[in-house]
């Protein structure tokens, strides 16, 4: 099977395109960099693509490859969660590339979503939770879906969007809490600085996560929302605790010296 990755150079894309590989199927590779994806350790089993959404050329689904499935990862702005670029051009940006993409032949696609859709709502989260998001980014994927949602429901075309909820894993920004760790122990700290860490969510590696985006999109013949998740409720302290003893790295944890982010419901979890 031929399957198109976009955001492939990306934390979650490099995971997915591996997993791909692993039960092997073909995978055109996207990014706007391709420079981006050279030293990625697949690089040489992939056909990569480059990818803009600002410039998308003529007979885009042709120029990809007329894939069998598509995996839409690709989404910019972040980690700047309140941008109104998220609602105005990543969203529109988004929205054309999917459009195009089905208009000209695309008839399966998976479109990564996130639980920022559901807001400061807490506690266990199904899918069928109404959307509130507050920021953003979480307006901006929860557009993406509805308008996508009305202009695929007259036409043949398997639409997937799984909303992704905590993901942590090797490769994943130095601002992210795992690298934060990881920089931790390989500098020595004796002293992590954190928030207090009963907030409870959901986390997942970005391999389990790779692992079940790859099954949705390759061995799924249902459209819908789907929750990527775990379905166990946790909090950071643990997650935290788990991450240095894993390194065996004895450190005292400063709780409380960053706040609880705004835009974050204290305890939330997906239903999987």
């Amino acid at each position: 099977m031929r399957i198109l990755v976009t955001g492939a150079s990306g934390f979650i894309g490099n995971y997915v395109v591996r997993e791909i590989i692993a039960q092997g199927h073909e995978v055109i590779a996207t990014t706007r960099n391709i420079e981006n994806l050279s030293q990625r350790d697949w690089v040489a089993d992939v056909s990569c693509k480059k990818l803009d959404l600002v410039d998308l050329p003529e007979g885009i689904f042709s120029y990809l490859g007329s894939p069998e499935r598509i995996i839409h990862l690709a989404w910019g702005g972040l980690p700047n969660y309140n941008d109104s670029i998220h609602t105005g051009q990543i969203f529109r940006e988004n929205f054309e590339f999917c459009k195009k993409m089905v208009e000209q032949g695309a008839k399966h696609l998976l479109v990564a979503g996130t639980c920022f859709e559901y807001g400061l709502t807490e506690g266990s989260l199904p899918v069928s939770t109404p959307p509130a998001p507050v920021t953003e980014y979480g307006r901006g994927k929860n557009m993406l879906r509805e308008a996508l949602e009305g202009i695929f429901k007259d036409k043949a075309v398997l639409f997937q969007w799984a909303r992704l909820f905590y993901i942590y894993g090797e490769g994943q920004s130095p601002n992210s809490l795992y690298s934060q760790v990881r920089k931790a122990v390989a500098d020595g700290d004796k002293v992590f600085n954190m928030s207090k860490g009963d907030q409870v969510r959901d986390f997942l590696s970005v391999e389990q996560v790779a692992k079940k985006i790859v099954t949705l999109a390759l061995h799924s013949e249902e459209s819908g929302i789907f929750n990527i998740c775990s379905g166990k409720p946790r909090t950071v302290l643990s997650l935290v605790e788990e991450f240095f003893a894993a390194h065996d790295h004895e450190i005292e944890l400063n709780k409380g010296y960053y706040p609880y982010p705004t835009y974050e419901p204290f305890a939330f979890w997906g239903q999987d």
